[in-house]
């Protein structure tokens, strides 16, 4: 179909390497090349210039990739269109999410609503904060799902949840015979971090800025995971999600520690780019996205 031959040129044209398109798209290479060779076999022309390093459009290119963005833009939107009257919910979407997000509360809203909307085809990838902010800016996904602070004037940004954050220590820890502890007594403790990039390492080293707080050492980790077993092993503290540790607490392999006269909180948020393409999948994604964070603030959860 003559609508897939441009999805295809247009990725290659913007990512201007072949392999990256592939990649991008699930197809093998020598599939681009085809596709690629059958549009200009029909034009009659050559669109690009190969190299090992990169990609050039042609004279015929340029004229070729403006119009193809404009086609494909109106085939979404017929789709779209034809969709509404159809009533019946189709389509893919790729969705990024942040750690905390997609590995504690993603899997459950995706599973009700794959059994909403079955025909819909789903993809999900998870990255740090600053990953998937920047495959919503390169529109390698749909539409992020992030913690904390994100700006950008490209970017629609949408708060949709509220996290509490949590000072998490091990059962043993000495914080833990304070009933309430005062944020100087964290002076020069060993912290257990995310990596750069991450919105709860985002968090931890604001807090740790504003407080004036020194730190004896600190041990970083890329994963939730690991710095839950670094606390629970006495490594040191440090500041996750409640949704990462909500386990933990309850089995008592860690200890929240209250700090007087603070209480942690971010937001969880959608994020889009400003020229996105809307499809009726994605609306109703995010509409299931904000009903469920409306029923977690009702348990007590959000």
């Amino acid at each position: 179909m003559i609508v897939e031959n441009l999805k295809v040129f247009v990725t290659v044209s913007e990512q201007k390497n072949f392999s990256r398109a592939a990649e991008l798209l699930n197809l093998s290479q020598p599939g681009v090349s085809l596709h690629i060779r059958n549009l200009e076999n029909e034009l009659g022309a050559k669109l690009m210039h190969r190299s090992p390093k990169q990609v050039k459009l042609t004279e015929a290119g340029y004229i070729l990739y403006e119009k193809a963005k404009r086609i494909l833009d109106l085939y979404d939107e017929a789709r779209r269109d034809i969709q509404l009257l159809q009533d019946t919910v189709t389509g893919a979407i790729h969705v990024g999410a942040s750690f905390t997000i997609g590995e504690y509360l993603l899997p459950r809203l995706l599973a009700e609503f794959v059994a909403q909307y079955p025909q819909v085809e789903l993809q999900v990838t998870i990255g740090n904060t600053w990953e998937i902010v920047q495959k919503v800016r390169k529109k390698e996904i749909n539409l992020g799902l992030v913690e904390g602070n994100v700006t950008g004037e490209d970017l629609v940004i949408t708060p949709y949840m509220k996290d509490e954050m949590l000072l998490v220590t091990a059962p043993d820890h000495p914080l833990c015979a304070i009933r309430q502890a005062d944020v100087r007594r964290l002076q020069h403790m060993n912290w257990i971090l995310r990596e750069s990039g991450s919105g709860t390492r985002a968090f931890s080293d604001l807090f740790l800025q504003e407080h004036k707080l020194e730190v004896q050492r600190t041990y970083v980790f890329n994963s939730s995971q690991g710095v839950k077993e670094a606390v629970a092993a006495g490594l040191g503290i440090a500041i996750l999600s409640r949704w990462v540790v909500r386990k933990e607490l309850e089995s008592g392999a860690l200890r929240s520690i209250p700090l007087k006269g603070i209480k942690f909180a971010r937001d969880f948020s959608v994020i889009q780019t400003k020229d996105h393409a809307p499809s009726m999948a994605i609306e109703r994604f995010v509409q299931q996205l904000v009903e469920d964070a409306k029923r977690l603030k009702a348990n007590g959860l959000g």
